[in-house]
């Protein structure tokens, strides 16, 4: 376990024995370079304030990068579906489910930093090889199902500008790929993120398009609940893309890789809390926007462009101005989203048996996870050329019901790691953590089961 102590204005790091075998000097070294770096003249000599903000800025990033690849392709499709299915009735959905998010990504966030090991590399030291490799084996099936939606996503995108899916998709396979290979793609990523205000839109859109707000109240307060499987499936899709279980391992793992200081633990919790609320702020917004519009007009998504009317009132009424807003926010989410889940997908095996990892190396240092990466890609972008157009919007949701089913099996996982004392020390889950996450395991059980029994046996 890391601790962490002040002596003046520098940080020591002690370990102690129970762990110390799993360490060596070489970590312990880095880890004291860090703190080095860390701890620049700027830093150490600026005021009380502007040093905390500097720290701050120092540390967030993971958090909330993490949160704006989750509002991706499936995301905008699964809470657009939400609202033009069921209007408001899944409001309460979203609020509750931002609280699950938060303790979750804090929990994955906090093993980051006292640890500083990603989430796989903890679950094959804690549970073995064979838990980590069936855990790896589902992490691959649900990210490449979501690698498929976001290619899904781009084409659905391209088609609101009339390019074929067999152009626009093998074009964003490359250049994913040769972003990624020839390590540029943090340039790249930098302009992604600054193209997510474009979400904001949705906020914008949700007063424009002037919802009853006594309704949106009521139904967020008192949800008017179904038991069929239609709700059920949605609801869970819902949950699924809010907390995919990707985010766990790309936040953990990002976390890592910037070998946070346990003192700067603070801040790293402040960047998740934050990216949790912003993201789910939007989400909220765009179910609003999509039952005031189409649900009341009882406008059924089959088409990525039909989500676009949502968006109307935003640019006076104007459908094809609406259309071509959605289609570069839509396109913007999948470029991002297809460019760090095959990433992180590829990282997190690399990382789970202990391969060489990282975008610097090339394929004689690395091929397992170069081969990973670009495996997933090609599958992902190959089989979306064979979705028939009339099929793009159930692709792109499908990876948030597998996500919601797969979801419990992860945080089954975090959680005995979590408590785990010999691992986390004094930062181990408080009970408030622990009810919410085990609420959140518990619900989503029930809910699968229940998708499982209206299968075999529908409701009335």
């Amino acid at each position: 376990m890391l601790r962490a102590s002040c002596k003046g204005k520098s940080l020591c790091w002690k370990r102690s024995s129970i762990l110390s075998s799993k360490y060596n000097k070489e970590d312990f070294l880095e880890k004291r370079s860090y703190e080095k770096r860390y701890h620049t003249n700027k830093i150490c000599h600026a005021p009380g304030q502007a040093r905390l903000l500097l720290i701050l800025l120092s540390v967030i990033g993971p958090g909330l990068i993490t949160a704006n690849v989750d509002n991706d392709a499936t995301g905008i499709t699964g809470y657009s579906l939400a609202g033009a299915q069921y209007g408001y009735g899944l409001l309460w959905a979203v609020v509750l489910v931002t609280i699950s998010l938060a303790v979750v990504q804090e929990m994955v966030a906090r093993m980051g930093v006292v640890t500083g090991k990603g989430l796989a590399d903890l679950i094959r030291e804690r549970f073995g090889v064979r838990i980590t490799f069936w855990s790896m084996i589902l992490l691959l099936i649900a990210n490449l199902a979501t690698t498929v939606a976001e290619f899904a996503g781009i084409a659905g995108a391209m088609d609101i500008f009339g390019v074929s899916p067999y152009i626009a998709i093998p074009v964003a396979a490359i250049i994913v790929w040769v972003l990624v290979i020839r390590g540029s793609y943090k340039y790249v990523e930098r302009i992604l993120l600054a193209l997510c205000i474009i979400y904001a839109s949705y906020i914008f859109s949700g007063f424009l398009v002037h919802p009853d707000w006594g309704q949106v109240f009521h139904d967020t307060i008192m949800p008017p609940i179904q038991l069929n499987q239609g709700y059920l499936l949605t609801l869970v899709a819902v949950i699924g893309t809010t907390i995919a279980p990707w985010m766990q391992f790309y936040q953990q793992s990002a976390i890592a890789d910037k070998q946070i200081p346990v003192a700067h633990l603070r801040y790293e919790q402040i960047d998740t809390y934050v990216g949790a609320f912003l993201t789910d702020f939007v989400a909220f917004f765009i179910v609003v926007s999509t039952g005031a519009t189409l649900f009341v007009h009882h406008i059924q998504i089959k088409e990525a462009k039909d989500a676009a009317l949502a968006l109307a009132p935003l640019v006076g009424g104007n459908g094809h101005i609406a259309e071509i807003l959605f289609g570069v926010g839509l396109l913007n989410a999948s470029l991002m989203a297809a460019s760090v889940l095959p990433l992180s997908t590829a990282y997190s095996i690399a990382e789970a048996f202990g391969w060489e990892r990282g975008v610097g190396h090339n394929f004689k240092e690395a091929p397992q996870f170069l081969f990973l990466y670009t495996f997933i890609i090609v599958v992902g972008a190959g089989i979306t050329l064979f979705v028939p157009k009339d099929r793009l919007v159930f692709v792109l949701n499908l990876p948030n019901i597998v996500g919601g089913m797969l979801l419990p099996l992860v945080l089954v996982l975090m959680l005995i790691l979590c408590n785990d004392r010999r691992l986390m020390g004094r930062y181990v889950n408080r009970r408030f953590y622990n009810f919410v996450a085990w609420a959140t395991t518990i619900i989503m059980t029930i809910l699968t089961a229940l998708i499982i029994w209206t299968s075999i046996f529908p409701f009335p």
